[in-house]
């Protein structure tokens, strides 16, 4: 290792230590310690916000040469930093996880036994471009009693430390220890892979990002980890859907954002109903200037559409770029999902509720969705005041990751003398 990466390496190590101090400190706090954190941290965010905007265009400056969707994601607004202060004062006035009797029971001996939520303990973050994560991952953490390492994207490093200094600022005024919330104060890609060595340290990493980042941290960590690999998301349309409802979905699925993971990336449409209803959507689509990668049978309907290979049917597009594909009703649909989807979020819409239940249940995705954009998935439109992450995984946690999410469990057993025979 190099003189710099050793001198990495020691700085994630000492923020780390510091941060599992700070962390037994969270376990034991008590909730109104915890939620004066979150709020002043939000008023810090609306006072300082002439000093974020200017961090963010900064940022925005250093790294002309972005995709239109990958300047979108580093944005920040007004609305868009009102937004995050709203997120943490939802955060602080939902109720506290840590220390929930999860189950209780006796056994036949009179031993009782509680399951009880409990701190993670220090969870490391890393993520690419888009500010308010550093905001929304903090305050979950924060509230669910767990000290946090957040390392972002280069390109947005400098609105992440404005961001931080207004989270310190929230710690300071509630007695909390600084070291509960860390931006990591290098771009060096180094300290990512200080982050990925660090267990004993760090208890679980949590990436948000590309699929280059994900695959990177679950190739080489050595601390548990919570990913979603990639948001390969279907909207499918059912014979029964409702034309008029239909293109209103799709295009909010698609269009209202197309950098974010919720964003529909494929559109099964029933061969019964395609004639009529697809030319409609694809004018809607195309106004907004979506482009299109369409199958053989689509293409037949509307032969203007640029073919598709069977790799763009895996491909997150995260742009205005829409797969399509015409199918013979809902197993088709089911199937096609199984093949080419990553298990994050699907959605049917339809007016037939027996044909909505057989596609729901049998989803293996996170999360289904029926007669509503794939979009909402996002775990402020939840109601978990915002979300870490999106968990594809068939362990621990799926869909968007909250408060509950980010607590583990242990065990209290009470007894009046018993003894193992």
């Amino acid at each position: 290792m190099t003189a710099l990466g050793d001198e990495i390496a020691r700085m994630l190590e000492d923020a780390a230590r510091q941060a599992r101090e700070a962390a037994h400190a969270l376990s034991v706090a008590p909730r109104p310690q915890k939620d004066l954190a979150l709020t002043a941290a939000a008023a810090a965010l609306r006072a300082r916000m002439p000093a974020l905007l200017d961090a963010n265009a900064a940022d925005l400056e250093a790294a002309p040469a972005l995709s239109d969707a990958f300047r979108d994601r580093l944005t920040l607004t007004e609305p868009r930093i009102e937004a995050m202060a709203r997120g943490l004062e939802e955060v602080a006035a939902l109720p506290d996880p840590v220390g929930r009797v999860l189950a209780e029971w006796t056994r036949p001996n009179g031993l009782r036994i509680r399951r009880v939520a409990q701190p993670i303990g220090v969870v490391g973050m890393i993520y690419e471009s888009r500010p308010n994560v550093t905001a929304d991952a903090a305050a979950l953490c924060l509230k669910a009693g767990s000290a946090v390492i957040l390392r972002g994207g280069s390109e947005s490093l400098r609105s992440a430390l404005a961001i931080h200094a207004c989270l310190l600022e929230g710690l300071r005024q509630a007695g909390l220890p600084e070291a509960a919330i860390t931006v990591a104060p290098t771009a060096d890609r180094g300290f990512v892979a200080a982050m990925l060595r660090a267990a004993g340290l760090i208890d679980l990493i949590v990436p948000r990002g590309g699929k280059g980042l994900v695959t990177r941290v679950m190739e080489e960590a050595r601390v548990p980890v919570l990913a979603h690999a990639e948001g390969l998301c279907h909207t499918y349309i059912h014979e029964a859907a409702d034309h008029g409802v239909a293109r209103c979905i799709v295009a909010n699925a698609k269009m209202r954002r197309t950098g974010i993971c919720g964003a529909t990336e494929t559109l099964l449409i029933d061969a019964a109903i395609a004639p009529a209803l697809l030319p409609a959507i694809i004018t809607d689509l195309r106004a907004l200037g979506c482009r299109f990668r369409a199958d053989a049978r689509a293409r037949a309907i509307l032969p203007d559409l640029d073919p598709a290979r069977e790799e763009d049917f895996r491909t997150e597009w995260l742009d205005a770029v829409l797969n399509v594909a015409v199918v013979d009703g809902v197993d088709a649909a089911l199937a096609h999902i199984r093949r080419f989807g990553s298990e994050h979020t699907e959605a049917i819409v339809t007016q037939d509720e027996a044909v909505a239940m057989h596609f729901l249940d049998r989803l293996g995705s996170a999360v289904g969705m029926w007669n509503t954009s794939t979009q909402f998935c996002d775990g402020f439109e939840f109601g978990f005041g915002a979300e870490i992450g999106i968990a594809t995984g068939r362990m621990h946690a799926r869909g968007p990751v909250g408060l509950e999410q980010l607590c583990t469990y242990r065990y209290q057993v009470i007894g009046n003398g018993q003894l193992r025979p």
